[in-house]
């Protein structure tokens, strides 16, 4: 039997040649599909079926309580992940989200489900994501070799595109058909799959790893294997999330902007429902048509977005300008291969800005930094997502879901000039807080090599 060559390997699929980093990019899949089938579910469940009046405030206070743990626990979740083996964590996660989705199918199988019990489980859905996301995206450079980082961030956020996807085209789909009961035997399936594939991973153990890590695997960096990089950032010192942000001006600064930014298209998810239900009298069909072709868009963004040349502020500040002029178009105009189309756009934007920005920043931040900084780049950007489904919620119930459409299209515009004026990291800080100087084009998208050492940990 012949054995495939070093170059024929590196044509591969980085899901296929990396067996460990492939098995949990399938994990990543069944828990993104699964929270997003239920948020797109169940929202539809109580516009549609479950409140009479007052859906828009029903679904908005649902969105924000899904949202509302990512923000809260983001202090706990950092030091969660720099404190617990990653693969446990991940499994425990997952495993725990299941075994929420699993009594809610009991209790909804068993007689009439109250609105509060959908909120309880989503809340405790949502727990577990908080932990398992900035979880999962620490764990890319234990699984993948440093060469391979874009890929395999290009990889993850293109998942969760493609998840969601799957998610958001079943949930109301399944709400229809099988009610509540069978949307959470979907997602208790789905979460449970996952944890079981996550257990079989052993993952990549850094010298001087803390106690209770799992154990060294005498293998290649393609297959998990150890390397010398991870040593150093394991003996290098953490940091509090004040000293991490306060380090890094620039990273810091973007990160504002786009939580402006998301402030208005995280409404997307409250007003698609809404806008379905008042505007275009449509049922789950029509709202599965909606989240899919924001889905398509966002897959197709993840893929094609290392390609899309320019600073990545110049590229973001465009794109949400963009996003603003797409999400407009159903506010002006009710017709619904109009709006999938504009939603398709808007969602190809999300798509390309999530792998330029979050590649940016997996180079950029130091690997000791890494956990506190991906939960609380989480809990920054997700910090809006309650305020803006309670707000465009109420907002719902008095005005004209067009005209929410437009409201989002204007917000979205302060953020993207803001992005646009950012001076850029010319003197930026080094993780020790010293000065630097980083030129800057406007065909440089990452780091320059002596600049990624000095993000990676400086002196060695």
């Amino acid at each position: 039997m012949t054995t495939a060559t070093p170059a024929a390997r590196r044509r591969l699929p980085l899901v296929l040649r990396n067996r460990a980093f492939g098995t949990v990019w399938l994990g990543q899949v069944l828990t993104q599909a699964g929270v997003r089938m239920f948020q797109v579910g169940t929202s539809w469940w109580l516009i549609g079926y479950a409140v009479s009046g007052d859906g828009g405030l029903a679904a908005g206070l649902f969105m924000a309580v899904s949202t509302l743990p990512a923000v809260a626990l983001a202090p706990l979740v950092a030091r969660a992940i720099a404190r617990t083996a990653h693969r446990s964590l991940l499994r425990t996660a997952a495993g725990g989200a299941g075994a929420a989705a699993a009594a809610l199918a009991c209790w909804a199988g068993v007689g009439d489900l109250p609105v509060a019990a959908a909120y309880a489980a989503a809340l405790a859905l949502a727990t577990c994501q908080a932990f398992f996301d900035p979880c999962l995206t620490t764990s890319v450079p234990e699984l993948v070799d440093d060469a391979d980082i874009e890929a395999a961030t290009g990889f993850e956020l293109s998942t969760q595109s493609l998840a969601s996807l799957g998610g958001a085209l079943l949930g109301a789909l399944v709400v229809d058909e099988a009610g509540m009961a069978g949307l959470a035997v979907g997602c208790a399936v789905a979460y449970t799959s996952a944890a079981l594939l996550i257990a079989t991973v052993r993952f990549r153990t850094p010298a001087g790893a803390l106690p209770g890590a799992d154990g060294p695997e005498e293998a290649s960096p393609e297959e998990g294997g150890p390397e010398e990089d991870g040593a150093d950032a394991a003996r290098a010192p953490r940091r509090t999330l004040r000293q991490i942000l306060g380090a890094m001006p620039y990273v810091r600064a973007i990160l504002l902007c786009f939580t402006a930014a998301n402030l208005f298209t995280t409404a997307v998810f409250v007003v698609i429902p809404l806008y379905t239900a008042s505007v275009l009298r449509g049922d789950g069909g029509t709202v599965a048509l909606l989240e899919a072709s924001l889905g398509v868009g966002t897959l197709i963004g993840s893929v094609t977005g290392a390609r899309v040349p320019g600073r990545p502020t110049t590229v973001g500040s465009a794109l949400l300008g963009a996003m603003a002029v797409a999400l407009a178009v159903p506010g002006l105009i009710a017709a619904r291969p109009v709006i999938a189309g504009a939603l398709l756009v808007a969602g190809w934007c999300v798509g390309v800005i999530g792998v330029r920005f979050v590649a940016l920043f997996q180079r950029l931040v130091p690997a000791a930094d890494k956990p506190a900084f991906f939960a609380v780049m989480q809990a920054v950007l997700g910090s809006t997502f309650p305020v803006a489904s309670l707000l465009f919620g109420m907002l719902g119930d008095h005005l004209s879901a067009q005209t929410l459409c437009l409201i989002q299209a204007a917000g979205l515009v302060p953020a993207a000039l803001a992005l646009a004026l950012l001076p850029g990291p010319a003197h930026a800080r080094t993780p020790d807080g010293s000065q630097r100087t980083q030129p800057e084009t406007e065909t440089e998208t990452e780091p320059r090599p002596e600049a990624e050492t000095a993000a990676r940990g400086g002196a060695r």
